[in-house]
């Protein structure tokens, strides 16, 4: 009979242990020696009800749970195992045996590939003006809104970064270029303004607000010290850093100064005019020499050949123009190309040239003999403003109107060898590609696997009488 209100609730019907009602276990239980009766030991017959779920029966002295489960005192979510029975044992991870499959560890990090040439960079704006440091893998780029960026570029794919950038120009960046030791950047602007930037952190260290009366357009280092520019209305001036002024002023060409560069000595300063004409300027004597005759079209590059023997010229009509050293007055020679216009010239090599034009075809070019080896890489179809080439001269860059700097592997140029004689190619014939990322023409991208079934060494030819010797 059951007591409902009572802590104690005593045996003797429907015990799960038998099927009629009599008690579960006739006669007392007795507890274990040195047990006294309690929560976990009841009298003998009695039962300790749950007091969330099922009810705890008396079996010889151990309190079990037959429903239920309940997190209770004695821990573990169940009833625990009382009168001083131990608990059973926790199972055993059975050890796995060679032959099965092991938990897949993490995959690995994959490693960076490295690439013939560094990834493109991607501007925010077109890039004016490009320009390599002489001893380090950087990259300087001015673009249309002002701004000055230094990158460092590495062939590790993903480690191209960008370093530092400037904001000082209120208006267009039109050239940049670093110091012969490569400690400080000079930058030029539609503002008219010079700026003297440190290229390690892109402080602005020398700053000139007006230093020419028109825009200026282009800049050039001599020294550490010796530095010249030109701008829009054909004026040149050549600036001391000690004295932080000019030191040379001359206004001897009618158009704007397109390009500059200097011989080995640092003495005569040359510069290409939208005029057509050259200008020579001794910086040594700080006055003006020669002007030439003007040439058809712009003349938009300048750039030394044949250990400084030769002048070649690139012009707004797609042609080459050159020029003896003690004979700038009038051109020696000429070598057109087939491409609209040549609007930057590098040197590679004592021979080969790289020209950029506005198809947005970058071509390597041999002078004397006068030939068009291949293409070496392409915007394609944007124009190119700039070609910059690193020191050792196995690395070129390009900046074009598509916001990009791409990078090309111009090593094979340096063991290129044309001989005079002219091999005949089919006229209008696809350029051959000189390097991986090439796409002959830049206008059919099959064009260069058609090329190497060609064993030519020389590719395209002058559309005008050319000079073999020197």
């Amino acid at each position: 009979m059951r007591r409902m209100g009572s802590d104690l609730v005593k045996l003797g019907h429907g015990c799960p242990q038998a099927g009629t009602p009599r008690r579960c276990h006739p006669g007392p239980v007795p507890p274990r020696a040195g047990a006294t009766p309690g929560r976990c030991h009841p009298r003998p017959g009695w039962a300790v009800p749950c007091k969330q779920r099922g009810v705890v029966y008396a079996n010889e002295g151990v309190a079990m749970q037959i429903t239920g489960s309940h997190g209770g005192r004695h821990g573990g979510g169940e009833h625990a195992w009382g009168c001083g029975t131990p608990e059973p044992p926790a199972p055993v991870p059975r050890p796995r045996t060679p032959q099965e499959p092991q938990d897949s560890p993490e995959p690995a990090a994959r490693e960076p590939r490295v690439r013939d040439t560094p990834e493109d960079i991607c501007l925010e704006a077109t890039a004016n003006a490009i320009a390599l440091h002489p001893a380090r893998p950087l990259l300087a780029a001015g673009d249309v809104d002002g701004d000055v960026y230094l990158y460092s570029y590495s062939c590790t794919e993903g480690e191209n970064r960008q370093l530092w950038s400037s904001g000082h120009h209120l208006k267009s960046c039109r050239d940049v270029a670093f110091s012969q030791d490569g400690q400080k950047l000079f930058t030029v602007s539609k503002d008219k303004s010079i700026h003297i930037l440190t290229a390690e952190e892109g402080r602005l260290e020398t700053r000139f607000p007006k230093a020419h009366e028109s825009a200026l357009n282009c800049v050039l280092p001599i020294d550490n010290h010796i530095f010249a520019t030109g701008d829009d209305g054909g004026a040149v001036k050549v600036w001391d850093l000690r004295r932080g002024s000019a030191i040379l002023e001359a206004r001897q060409q009618e158009e704007y100064i397109s390009a500059m560069t200097v011989d080995g000595n640092g003495k005569i300063l040359l510069t290409a005019s939208g005029d057509g004409t050259l200008g020579i300027y001794n910086v040594k004597r700080r006055r003006f020499e020669l002007l030439s005759e003007p040439q058809n079209g712009d003349l938009t590059s300048v750039v030394l050949m044949k250990r400084g023997r030769k002048v070649a010229c690139g012009s707004s009509e797609g042609t080459i123009y050159l020029f003896n050293w003690d004979g700038f007055g009038a051109a020696s020679d000429r070598f057109a190309l087939r491409a609209e216009t040549i609007d930057c010239m590098v040197p590679i090599t004592d021979s080969i040239v790289c020209v950029g034009s506005l198809d947005g075809v970058i071509r390597a070019v041999n002078v004397l003999p006068n030939r068009v080896l291949g293409c070496v890489g392409q915007h394609l179809g944007e124009p190119i403003e700039q070609l910059a080439v690193a020191a050792d001269g196995k690395l070129l860059a390009s900046s074009g109107h598509d916001q990009k700097v791409k990078f090309w592997d111009v090593s094979a140029l340096g063991s290129m060898v044309v001989d005079d004689y002219r091999r005949k190619k089919k006229k209008g014939g696809p350029l051959r590609a000189l390097s991986s990322k090439a796409m002959g023409s830049g206008e059919d991208f099959f064009a260069d696997l058609r090329d190497e079934a060609e064993p030519e060494a020389a590719a395209e030819g002058g559309d005008s009488g050319d000079s073999d010797s020197d």
